[in-house]
C-alpha cells in the first residue's frame, strides 16, 4: 500500500530492464530467504508453498522483476512493476486492476534486518508474488484494484483495512487448522509464530467487521481474520454494491476500540484523528 514517508529509495532499471544490486544486497536477500524458508512448511498454506516453488525465486540473489513477470504471466496473466518507494492510492489501485503488482525495488539494510516498516523487495516478491500464481487469489487482487478505482476517496481507508487484514495479514483455515497467507506474516518469522499462537484475537473474516477494525503498522498484530478458501475471498468482493454497503454500515456503526495503545502512536496527526473517531 501507499506509505507516508520512507528513508529508502527504489532503484531504477537500466535500458534492458535490469536492476543492479550489490554483493551485500544479494547477501541480505539470501539471509532473509533462508530465515523464512525454514519454517514455511509448518506455518504457510499449501497455495503459498506451491506458488513459491513454481515461481522459482533464486535463494542467493535478488530476482529480476522481468523474470518474475514472465513466470506470473504464463500462470495467471499477472506481472510485477517496479515503483518508487511511495506511490499514490490511485496508482496502486490502477496497477492492481491491470494485473500488475507494484513492487518497491530496494532491499532493507542489515540494521533493519528483523523488521522494516515499509515494504522492500523481499516483502514484495517473497511475500506477495507466490500467491499471484494462484488463479483465485489473482482474481481477488484484480477485483480489489477495480474496487479501489471506483471508490470515492473517503472510502479508500476502508479498503486499505481489507487489504491489511487479507493480503498483508490474512489467515486461512485448512482441515480445521489455521495457516498463514498474508505477506506481512509470510515474510516475518516473528509475525509467523505470533499469528498462530494463543496470543492474538482471531476471527472469521466478515466485511463489516474488517471495516470497523483499526490497525497499526509498527507492531505484531493483535488481531487477525481468517478465510475458508481463496474462492470465498474472491466471492466476498465480487459484488461491488455489497462491499460499499458494508463500508456504509461500518461507517454508521463506527470503529471498534482498538486492541492496542493509542497514546504512543508514532504518527501524531493520525493519533489525534483516531482518538476523535473512537466511541
Amino acid at each position: 500500500m501507499a506509505q507516508k514517508n520512507t528513508k529508502y529509495t527504489s532503484k531504477d532499471p537500466n535500458h534492458n530492464g535490469f536492476y543492479n544490486y550489490s554483493t551485500e544486497e544479494n547477501e541480505i536477500w539470501g539471509q532473509l530467504y533462508s530465515r523464512q524458508e525454514a519454517d514455511l512448511s509448518k506455518f504457510a498454506c499449501h497455495e503459498y508453498i506451491d506458488g513459491l516453488q513454481n515461481l522459482g525465486l533464486p535463494k542467493d540473489k535478488i530476482p529480476q522483476l522481468k523474470d518474475i513477470t514472465s513466470t506470473l504471466t504464463k500462470a495467471t496473466g499477472w506481472g510485477v512493476e517496479g515503483v518508487p518507494a511511495l506511490i499514490s492510492f490511485d496508482r496502486f489501485f490502477d496497477l492492481l486492476s491491470n494485473c500488475k503488482f507494484p513492487a518497491a525495488t530496494f532491499i532493507r539494510t542489515k540494521g533493519d534486518f528483523k523488521y522494516l516498516r515499509e515494504p522492500d523487495i523481499f516483502h514484495e516478491v517473497f511475500g506477495h508474488c507466490p500467491l499471484l500464481m494462484n488463479e483465485h487469489y489473482a482474481d481477488f487482487m484484480q477485483k480489489y484494484g477495480e474496487l479501489g478505482n471506483s471508490a470515492p476517496q473517503a472510502d479508500q481507508s476502508m479498503l486499505a483495512r481489507l487489504y491489511w487484514f487479507t493480503v498483508e495479514f490474512g489467515l486461512i483455515k485448512r482441515k480445521g487448522n489455521l495457516k498463514i497467507f498474508g505477506s506481512g506474516i509470510v515474510s516475518s518469522i516473528d509475525e509467523s509464530k505470533h499469528a498462530l499462537s494463543s496470543k492474538p484475537t482471531i476471527k472469521p473474516l466478515e466485511l463489516v467487521e474488517v471495516f470497523r477494525t483499526l490497525y497499526r503498522i509498527d507492531m505484531v498484530q493483535p488481531i487477525y481474520f481468517y478465510i475458508e478458501s481463496f474462492e470465498d475471498l474472491f466471492r466476498l468482493i465480487d459484488d461491488s454494491d455489497n462491499v460499499f454497503d458494508a463500508i456504509a454500515e461500518a461507517k454508521s456503526k463506527g470503529p471498534y476500540m482498538p486492541e492496542f495503545q493509542v497514546d504512543d502512536l508514532p504518527d501524531e496527526d493520525f493519533r489525534k484523528k483516531l482518538v476523535r473517531s473512537l466511541p
